[in-house]
């Protein structure tokens, strides 16, 4: 079954995707655009493995909506969706950035490229590194520039991020795509003025599950079980969990579990130089001859 909710998973996942290729999100709040891709993701008969991303200009990437986030977007912005299916814990992963403003067409069309350049070599025994040098030649040769500490990854079953790293850039070292293994691959792009990494900013909202133990907070320790038993590892959001108990309350113990160390959370990543930065994702199974890749627009 692996293979084919993976498949499936991919399908859905590139479906949701291209509806939000083409869709104008213009007036339209983060929280009604995660909660409407999201909803999107479910109809088609998978869960969420991730809150929709919406990160927007030098938000690189891990801004989701807050419970009623009154962020409008704006026909100036810049938004990565990021957004991921999964079925039985298989997961597929996939991005596109929409723009309203044609001087930054260039800049989401060398993600685009990058990633394209990227999945034509892809095959069973390829390097890491030789990936990541074609992500980073396409790039420059567009005149804008990678970012060299975000990457793709490997997945697993519930895992998002597998221990494996797909660069962005060339680097030394790394290790050979292996046949019926699963990858996403995912350029950042930044303008020529960008500083090329990322950092941490001060928000975070996004959460994954650290550890089942117990924090002798009794309502604390409930959240704690309604979280693995509707998310397993996976990152959740707030919004997800507002369903259960009041916003005020689940921010509480949500903060009361970060303290125990049994949820972590994720904080939004900007480009340090806080210019725009464009992203293009797929997830793939690389084989003999080549790959398949899951998250295709059928």
């Amino acid at each position: 079954m692996q293979n084919e909710d993976y498949i499936k998973a991919g399908s859905i996942a590139g479906e949701v995707r291209e509806m939000v290729r083409g869709k104008n999100w213009v007036g339209k709040t983060v929280y009604e655009i995660c909660e409407e891709i999201e909803g999107e993701i479910k109809k088609r008969g998978a869960k969420c493995a991730f809150p929709v991303n919406t990160s927007i200009n030098e938000i690189a990437a891990h801004y989701t909506a807050e419970p009623n986030d009154p962020i409008v977007i704006k026909d100036t912005d810049l938004v990565k969706i990021d957004l991921g299916a999964q079925i039985n814990g298989y997961i597929a992963d996939t991005a596109v950035t929409v723009c309203y403003d044609p001087q930054f067409d260039g800049l989401v069309q060398a993600a685009e490229e990058a990633l394209g350049n990227a999945m034509s070599m892809i095959k069973a025994g390829v390097k890491a590194s030789d990936i990541g040098r074609t992500i980073e030649t396409t790039i420059k040769q567009l005149g804008f520039k990678p970012i060299a500490n975000l990457s793709g990854h490997s997945l697993d079953q519930y895992t998002i991020h597998a221990g494996k790293s797909i660069p962005n850039i060339w680097s030394i070292g790394g290790f050979s795509l292996s046949e019926n293994s699963v990858y996403a691959c995912e350029p950042f792009v930044t303008t020529e003025n960008g500083g090329g990494f990322v950092r941490n900013g001060q928000i975070k909202n996004i959460f994954a599950l650290n550890s089942r133990k117990k924090t002798k907070n009794e309502e604390a320790d409930k959240l704690l079980d309604f979280i693995w038993n509707n998310f397993n590892m996976l990152p959740f959001a707030l919004r997800w969990i507002t369903k259960e108990c009041e916003e005020k309350k689940a921010r509480e113990l949500l903060e009361i579990l970060i303290k125990k160390k049994a949820v972590q959370a994720y904080p939004v990543l900007i480009e340090i130089n806080e210019q725009r930065v464009a992203q293009a994702e797929h997830t793939f199974i690389p084989n003999q001859e080549g790959a398949t890749i899951t998250t295709k627009a059928s």
